[in-house]
């Protein structure tokens, strides 16, 4: 089982010199996840050490097709299939990857996970933290990436593509916690 403090110092090698404001984004993103543990039960660590690698491919030595989840999953492949599985997934991962010509590669390489709460938790923890680590809504954070890459860019045209089934994602999450008399 790949643990959460392995993660973190692949991650932390990976992204804290070359990417400083990355490596805010994972640490916001690794917190959501500890928050969210109580919710995903014995999917806590996975869900963890996913939210401090799900970045890793935008490390300078580890870009290769510039898609960085799929980069970063074939950087860890040494690592559990879950984590793998969610890193490369993440966040609607798959639209992007339409857009990019890579749909088949990914889908065929880095099957989505079989576990909604997981892959809508990572997608809850990454599209309710900032690019410095902080707390915002996924409305907020959509506009913040439409704003950073432009709407008429490939990410512009995933993330407003993508935006409808990350809200839903983030919605369900929030439904699960209310739920669960967990504090978001």
């Amino acid at each position: 089982m790949t643990t959460a403090g392995h993660a973190y110092e692949l991650a932390e090698a990976l992204l804290s010199e070359s990417l400083p404001r990355r490596w805010a984004h994972t640490q916001g993103v690794a917190s959501c996840a500890g928050r969210l543990a109580p919710l995903v039960g014995k999917g806590a660590e996975t869900l963890e050490a996913a939210a401090v690698l799900h970045d890793v491919g935008y490390a300078p030595p580890r870009v290769d097709t510039g898609f960085h989840p799929l980069d970063g999953a074939r950087h860890l492949r040494t690592l559990d299939d879950g984590v793998l599985r969610l890193v490369a997934n993440h966040s609607f991962a798959l639209l992007e990857a339409e857009e990019r010509g890579l749909r088949a590669e990914l889908a065929d390489e880095f099957p989505l996970l079989d576990d909604p709460l997981l892959v809508d938790a990572l997608v809850y923890c990454d599209m309710t933290t900032t690019p410095d680590g902080g707390r915002t809504t996924s409305e907020e954070r959509v506009s913040e990436i439409l704003g950073r890459y432009g709407a008429d860019s490939v990410v512009g045209r995933f993330i407003r593509r993508a935006a409808p089934e990350i809200h839903a994602s983030v919605g369900r999450v929030r439904s699960a916690a209310d739920e669960a008399g967990l504090a978001l």
